[in-house]
Formats: C-alpha cells, sequence, structure tokens
C-alpha cells in the first residue's frame, strides 16, 4: 500500500508538471521550506525542493510563465519549448518521490512519469493552440489563471489524498486519448492556418480560376469512377468542414459538378478511404466570412430551420471563397434549379 501511495504521489505530481513545472516545483517548495505541510517519513526525498536556491530558481522561471502563458501566441511558443524540459521535469519528480528504490523500478516510473507529464503538456498546448485563433486575450488569460488555480488544487490533493487525485488525473488522461484525434487534428489546422496568414495576406484583387481537378492528396483515395455521378466542374481544397455528417478540421476539397448544379460535395480521404458528403443548395444562403486566421465559406438555411455547413480556408485565398461564392450563387440562379423550386 505504501508503494501504491508513492506512485500515486509520483505519477501526480508529474501530471500537474506537464500542466506547469514551475508553479508545482515553486509551490510544492514553498510548503515544504515553510513546514505548510508535514513531509511522511516515505517522502522525505522530496525535502530537496525545499532549498532556498530550487525555491528561488522555480519562482523567477514561474514569474515569467506566468505573464508568457497570458499573451496569445506566446504562450504557444513558451509550450513548444517545452514540449521536452516539462515531460523530463515530470520525469525526475517521480524519480525524487521514489527515493532510491531498485533501478527497474526507478526506469519503469520515469517512462510512466515522462509519458504522464507529455499527455497533460500535449492537452494544454494543443488547447492553447486552438485558443489562439480568437482575436482577444481574455481567454487566454481565463485559461492560464484556470490552469494555475487547477495546479494548486491538483497539489493539495495530492497530499491529502493521493489515490483519489491520481485516479482523477488518469480519468483526465483517459479523456483526452478519446479526444486527442480531434483536438490534435484542430491544433494542426490551426497551426496550418496561423502560418499561412503570416505567409500571405488575403487579397480579394488577386486573379483566380477555379480548379477542375481534385487536390493530390485526393487523387490518391479517389477515382473518377466513385467520386461523383457526373463530370467535375470545378474543386477547390479547404483546411476543413463543418456540418451536418461532417467530422470537423477535416481536410478535403468542395467539389461541385456539370450535372448537379443544385449540388455541392465536400470530399475527403478520413483514414485513408473516400469520404463523401452531398449539400443541396435548395433554399439555401452563400455567404464569404473573414475570420481573424481563416476566409470561411458559410453556407446556411434561407428561412427557417436546416443544416448550415462551414468551409474554412486560409487567409490569402480570399480571392478564391469569393469566387466560389459566385459560383454557387449562379448556380442557384440557374433555371433548372427554379424549376425545382417552382410548385405545380
Amino acid at each position: 500500500m505504501e508503494r501504491l501511495d508513492l506512485l500515486a504521489v509520483a505519477l501526480g505530481l508529474a501530471c500537474l508538471a506537464g500542466v506547469n513545472l514551475y508553479l508545482t516545483v515553486f509551490v510544492t517548495g514553498l510548503a515544504i521550506h515553510f513546514h505548510w505541510i508535514t513531509v511522511a517519513p516515505q517522502y522525505q526525498s522530496l525535502e530537496v525542493l525545499g532549498n532556498p536556491w530550487i525555491i528561488t530558481i522555480a519562482g523567477i522561471l514561474y514569474f515569467l510563465e506566468f505573464f508568457a502563458d497570458k499573451i496569445p501566441w506566446l504562450d504557444s511558443a513558451w509550450d513548444a519549448v517545452h514540449t521536452v524540459i516539462r515531460p523530463i521535469g515530470g520525469a525526475l519528480l517521480a524519480i525524487q518521490v521514489l527515493g532510491h528504490p531498485s533501478p527497474a523500478f526507478t526506469v519503469i516510473v520515469a517512462l510512466l512519469a515522462g509519458s504522464t507529464s507529455l499527455v497533460a503538456h500535449t492537452a494544454k498546448a494543443a488547447t492553447r493552440l486552438a485558443t489562439n485563433t480568437s482575436p482577444e486575450p481574455f481567454s487566454n488569460i481565463g485559461l492560464s489563471l484556470g490552469e494555475d488555480a487547477a495546479v494548486l488544487g491538483g497539489l493539495a490533493l495530492v497530499h491529502f489524498n493521493p489515490l483519489l487525485a491520481l485516479f482523477i488525473f488518469l480519468l483526465g488522461i483517459a479523456a483526452f486519448v478519446y479526444f486527442a484525434p480531434k483536438i490534435l487534428r484542430a491544433a494542426k489546422a490551426k497551426a496550418w492556418l496561423a502560418w499561412r496568414k503570416l505567409n500571405g495576406p488575403a487579397d480579394l484583387n488577386d486573379p483566380v480560376k477555379l480548379s477542375e481537378t481534385l487536390p493530390v492528396r485526393l487523387k490518391s483515395v479517389f477515382s473518377p469512377e466513385n467520386l461523383l455521378r457526373g463530370t467535375v466542374a470545378w474543386a477547390a481544397p479547404c483546411i476543413s468542414g463543418r456540418g451536418r455528417r461532417i467530422p470537423a478540421n477535416l481536410f478535403g476539397a468542395l467539389v461541385a459538378t456539370n450535372e448537379e448544379p443544385h449540388k455541392i460535395s465536400f470530399a475527403s480521404g478520413k483514414r485513408g478511404r473516400p469520404f463523401l458528403r452531398a449539400i443541396d443548395l435548395e433554399d439555401s444562403v452563400v455567404t464569404h466570412e473573414s475570420k481573424f486566421l481563416s476566409e470561411n465559406l458559410v453556407i446556411s438555411p434561407a428561412a427557417g430551420g436546416g443544416p448550415k455547413y462551414l468551409f474554412i480556408f486560409p487567409r490569402p485565398h480570399a480571392a478564391l471563397v469569393e469566387q466560389i461564392v459566385r459560383d454557387l450563387r449562379q448556380r442557384l440562379s440557374e433555371p433548372a434549379l427554379q424549376e425545382q423550386k417552382t410548385p405545380l
């Protein structure tokens, strides 16, 4: 039972270090140095954290992180730098908790603790990257303060009930692993949008011509026979699409055909398999929406309820989105579609 408690404390501190390493070391060191907590005999090896030099260095680094963590995009750069530092710090904290057990057990716990810290760090970094698309800084400040409060609460829980703390941390990690594909796809999409924004402004005056072929990334999973019931009029790659039965943050392309002017399809290679979702343009309104990092194509119902679709393009593709909007509006006004809308 004692060894299980040691393992719970070790992994608990490693998990908190993955969120904020310096705050974890700083607060733990202060609590030990000023005797706010009584260190049990099995945790005597942690008393080294109460060294004034360790407390001072951890405090200075936390002071820097406190401000860096609240500035949009600087927080993501800070997280990128700490992708290695936090897992290593979490593993060292876990080893320090154990004292001097057998070498084999030390290696096993170091691997577990490093992995735990890395998962917690990845969850934090991906969440911050997704939040940075908002131009206002308040969401970053709120998240940062919430993370600091969670670390303080986690440290208290580790001290009073390490087994319960370990259970809660493992539950949180399991939830992240379950949602990880969506979270990481969102983070990848945001990073790509940010990169494209930095490398080219949105320019509506640039001439653009819609491509009549699928993007290279989709040609490997689609063939002309299994794509659509018609010839491709144009295809436009987009970062992701959102809407009914369209998974979020999935790279794909909008495809229009000559035979079905009243429909447009979202094509993607989901897990190497063809994915196709047809969207009926009837009774829809097509608009171009500019955001902080992206240019969005919005297809929404003209009146009443109905599915709404959002397709995200990089900022430099503003002219492309505008061209798509013009083409779709022209399709909506074609006689073939108007005949379908006319009641008998």
